[in-house]
């Protein structure tokens, strides 16, 4: 059989990959997706969305806890685990069968199978009913990541889960380890402790959500504490003995190492690009790490071959990957392509309470030389916030203070993953405080805190 010939081929259906191929097809060129299991990748299968259905179960059962609070009676209060998993597992297929559709809609051509890149401008792909072979001048790598595995804390399913595992849970934790206490390590924590799970969470760096900037750390270390959990930093786990139905976990604390029984271990402790068994190092694509090593533009330095997501490193993030194949589409379609900067792409993390966060952090600010002023907001000076009985919580700005320009903002509160979209378009359009100070926050809303944080730094706060 001929090889099918077309202007692009994309490798993966993630978020960054199914983007990239629908915008290419919307600027005319003839566009095929290779996926080996799910389109929609790992973030709309086995990440982002499913985890957030969780999430919102545990918020709302979370909240019936609390009706009394609001005036309202609420008895026996319980829930089915299967059906808050099925529901979870409901919400992604939906989703799922919504890219199939618009992938068709945008007449991008699917191939379902396993793919390889045998020379420069050739993809051969394994499918269930053989090989296809296509061409094409250009190839977007968009093959995602999956869950880091140390030796000694591999996962078994059953007693040791990886967030696939999480996700569809043969059972309902009552003592549970957590292993990392990044994005997905805290929101996988959140969930089974806010459902009852007696939960231990231990982080190797000196502090809880590492990445952020240290201050909003040490406030969901306090709600986490304050919650239940057990928080264990500088700890590392060193191994995991197991027995039937139970685990015993070594963990090194301050060159100590103590022995703690659980009957599930969650490890979150990282991904690792999936850069194998593609052809890539014959073609002379540079990798470091797991990851393939592009420009700016998600160019490997291979001609007509780029990378984009997860497999491309840092940040990993489904709305990174997502804008940065929308900018390879066009810089392959010869349109003007904006190149993705690392510090204006927001993160956010799900847990109860919320954490989000753009740009530099405080120390990361200083560390670069910037002479600076930080703001500070919290959320009990807040109407709404009180009205939403959701007082525990702070906005954080941090501006240089020669220009006025907005270096970070960090968040920890009730909806503040909502919430530093705000500051996001602020810094895209390079705002300055007194763009900020002069812009009218709708009352009552929880996005006063953010005028109010603005104000706090240049020390004209109203309330409070």
């Amino acid at each position: 059989m001929a090889a099918q010939s077309f202007d692009l081929i994309v490798i993966g259906a993630g978020p960054g990959g199914y983007v990239a191929a629908i915008r290419a097809a919307q600027l005319g060129l003839k566009t095929a997706v290779v996926e080996r299991e799910h389109l929609g990748g790992i973030c709309l299968n086995w990440g982002c969305i499913p985890t957030k259905a969780l999430l919102r179960s545990s918020e709302v059962f979370h909240l019936m806890e609390r009706a009394k609070d609001f005036g309202l009676k609420a008895d026996k209060i319980g829930y089915d685990l299967d059906a808050v998993v099925k529901r979870s597992r409901g919400v992604a297929a939906q989703l799922s069968g919504g890219i199939g559709h618009l992938l068709k809609k945008n007449k991008v051509t699917v191939v379902m199978g396993e793919a390889t890149i045998p020379a420069k401008g050739k993809v051969s792909v394994k499918t269930d009913k053989g090989t296809e072979e296509l061409t094409a001048k250009n190839i977007v790598l968009a093959t995602g990541a999956r869950a880091r595995e140390l030796p000694g804390l591999e996962a078994d399913g059953d007693l040791v889960w990886t967030y696939k595992h999480a996700l569809q849970p043969p059972r309902m934790p009552k003592k549970l380890l957590v292993i990392g206490s990044g994005a997905i390590g805290i929101e996988f924590a959140s969930f089974y402790n806010t459902l009852g799970a007696d939960t231990t969470v231990v982080e190797v760096m000196d502090r809880v959500l590492p990445v952020e900037d240290a201050e909003i750390s040490g406030l969901a270390k306090k709600a986490f504490t304050k919650q239940g959990m057990t928080i264990m930093e500088k700890a590392m786990v060193k191994q995991l003995d197991r027995a039937k139905g139970k685990v015993t976990a070594h963990i090194e604390v301050k060159g100590k190492v103590e022995k703690h029984d659980f009957d599930t271990v969650i490890s979150a402790v990282g991904i690792v690009g999936n850069v194998e068994n593609l052809g890539l190092e014959a073609l002379g694509v540079k990798i470091d790490r797991t990851h393939v090593v592009t420009d700016e533009f998600c160019r490997t330095g291979v001609e007509g071959l780029y990378a984009i997501g997860d497999i491309a490193g840092a940040p990993w993030l489904a709305h990174k990957a997502s804008h940065e194949g929308v900018m390879v589409a066009e810089l392959i379609a010869g349109k003007h392509a904006h190149p993705v900067k690392p510090e204006s792409i927001a993160g956010c993390t799900y847990c109860q309470p919320q954490v989000a966060s753009v740009g530099y952090s405080e120390a990361k600010a200083k560390e670069l030389g910037y002479d600076i002023k930080v703001g500070r907001f919290p959320f009990i000076g807040n109407g709404k916030a009180i009205a939403l009985g959701e007082p525990e919580g702070l906005i954080k700005t941090v501006f240089d203070a020669k220009t006025g320009e907005l270096l970070g903002a960090h968040m920890i509160g009730a909806e503040v993953t909502e919430l530093i979209q705000g500051y996001v378009v602020g810094r895209q359009l390079e705002t300055t405080e007194e763009d900020l100070m002069n812009t009218v926050f709708p009352h009552p809303t929880l996005s006063e805190m953010m005028h109010e944080s603005v104000l706090d730094a240049y020390g004209k706060v109203i309330h409070m």
